[in-house]
């Protein structure tokens, strides 16, 4: 379980990275019913958006339960770490 708030703005871009990789993978191989995509292209996008949905699982879990641990209320918290997320890291 993340036990910082830190934790979850980190999930949360891992996840949104994730996002991104898999949407422009599918805009680089173009909408495949259109555009019929190789085997490796069809495997690689595959993993992407499995990476992308299983981060997203565990962050929107992870931010339920630290929500219910500090008696936050969920969807405040979720937008928090969405902003906190969004922000650039220092050193970046």
């Amino acid at each position: 379980m993340a036990t910082t708030l830190d934790e979850l703005v980190e999930m949360q871009r891992a996840a949104s990275e994730a996002y991104t990789k898999a949407a422009e993978l599918r805009e680089t191989y173009g909408p495949p019913a259109t555009t019929p995509w190789t085997r490796q292209q069809t495997d690689t996008y595959e993993t992407a958006f499995r990476a992308w949905r299983d981060l997203d699982r565990d962050v929107q879990a992870e931010i339920t339960a630290y929500a219910k641990a500090h008696d936050r209320v969920r969807s405040e918290l979720e937008a928090e770490v969405e902003a906190l997320a969004d922000r650039p890291t220092e050193g970046a």
